[in-house]
């Protein structure tokens, strides 16, 4: 849909909310996607968001909801009685399920469950037992599977029966008499085989499976390391779910945007609706504790004063060297958090990391370092003074990029999650770092700058 198109939709949806014309309404909802429904849901005043909600079928408003952040997701099911919520959640996916009952008292989670119909809710309770953020609360039970002993024919006849309750028909998973997971077989080589075969003689035997404990970083890495559609869980080796790579997306969406939090040491979710409030006092921590770091800058400079008063055009270059190394860590942390998010790292991936970034280093800061050293000569004419800058921002340059490597890589090593190396943080100490350097080199050659 173009967007001339989806803002026409628009319009003709909150003329018909507004003078309560139901069916131009459900025209409108007929016409376009549940995605663009969500995302218009939260432009509409209260009068026309509780239209819209009862204009919608149960299986409409499932898809709907599916699409809202959590937030409007636990006002949505709030609006609608026990029973009309607990039609439209049997409709959803169970984990999304799961994810909104997760953020409500243990007594409104018993009272939304009654409305269920019973073999959804006990699936539903089962994966509320699972860790928050591990496989098991991301897999779902709709999905095909068949013993090892049936035939091609019988497996297809399966797939006809719950083509409408499986969330994939790609692959169908293949268990043994004690359910354990001992194949899978894609839907092209069941059309493929006859029908009389058995499935254990077609089934590959190579399966990559993820246990319910692990984490969903992991299994979103393992998604696009093999290029999957679908991934089964199991406990031991007894098939309990799958994971389908929609929710795979999900987490990968979900952990970028934690590490771009981290990063900018806003700590936790900001977004476009946050009240001013709430994030200004999610920012403060972090920045109190940057400004007192912030204080060692000044008195470092108060340590080198006699240096800076007697060659006052020293000052001038200042803030190009802080912010230049700070700029520099920066560019290596994203680097760094980055490829930690994306692959496997071991001793041979660091040493070669390390080595990577001192060369590129070495690269920006003589490139750098001649280029201020000839401005500086330039402009103040004197020699002296262009090699103290030149030579002072070859070498911060060169430790900024290295900082901005290390660190987070230290911090991988410990099993603490790198992002919080953040950009602020990285850029303070390169701060520190650079104004030591600057003034010990100029101290060093201030008989000649004078």
């Amino acid at each position: 849909m173009s967007q001339p198109e989806e803002q026409q939709w628009k319009l003709l949806l909150l003329e018909a909310l507004v003078k309560e014309r139901r069916e131009e309404a459900q025209q409108v909802i007929e016409e376009v996607y549940p995605y663009d429904l969500a995302n218009w849901y939260g432009e509409l005043g209260k009068t026309e968001q509780e239209r819209l909600l009862r204009y919608l079928d149960h299986e409409r408003l499932a898809d709907v909801i599916e699409e809202l952040e959590i937030d409007e997701q636990l006002e949505v099911i709030r609006r609608l009685d026990v029973d009309h919520a607990g039609h439209v959640m049997d409709l959803m996916e169970n984990d999304d399920v799961a994810d909104i009952l997760e953020e409500l008292p243990d007594d409104e989670v018993d009272r939304l469950l009654s409305g269920m119909r019973p073999d959804e809710a006990l699936v539903v309770r089962n994966l509320l037992t699972y860790p928050a953020e591990t496989a098991g609360r991301l897999m779902t039970n709709r999905f095909i599977w068949v013993t090892d002993e049936s035939t091609v024919g019988e497996t297809i006849e399966k797939m006809r029966d719950y083509i409408e309750y499986s969330e994939t028909i790609n692959y169908v998973y293949v268990v043994n008499q004690l359910s354990q997971l001992v194949g899978v077989i894609s839907y092209r080589d069941l059309i493929l085989a006859s029908n009389d075969e058995r499935i254990a003689d077609v089934m590959d035997r190579k399966v990559i499976s993820v246990s319910s404990e692990t984490d969903q970083e992991d299994v979103a890495k393992m998604f696009e390391r093999y290029d999957l559609v679908s991934l089964p869980v199991v406990e031991g080796d007894v098939l309990v779910g799958l994971i389908t790579v929609d929710d795979a997306l999900d987490v990968l969406r979900e952990e970028a945007n934690e590490d771009i939090e981290k990063l900018s040491a806003s700590g936790k979710s900001i977004d476009f609706d946050t009240k001013p409030w709430v994030a200004a006092t999610r920012r403060l921590p972090w920045l109190i504790l940057l400004l007192f770091i912030g204080l060692v800058s000044g008195s470092i400079i108060s340590q080198f004063e006699e240096t800076l008063s007697k060659v006052v055009a020293l000052a001038f270059f200042m803030p190009m060297i802080a912010g230049m190394t700070g700029n520099t860590g920066t560019q290596s942390l994203a680097v760094v958090v980055r490829g930690l998010i994306t692959r496997e790292v071991d001793k041979r991936v660091v040493t070669r990391l390390i080595i990577r970034e001192l060369r590129v280093g070495l690269i920006i800061g003589v490139t750098c370092g001649i280029l201020i050293a000839i401005i500086a000569y330039v402009w103040q004419g004197d020699p002296i003074l262009g090699l103290v800058v030149g030579s002072s921002l070859i070498i911060t340059l060169i430790f900024g990029t290295l900082a901005g490597t290390i660190i987070p890589l230290i911090l991988h090593r410990l099993n603490i999650d790198p992002a919080i190396a953040s950009g602020p943080l990285i850029t303070t100490l390169n701060d520190i770092l650079s104004l030591l350097v600057y003034f010990g080199i100029a101290t060093a050659f201030i008989s000649r700058l004078m």
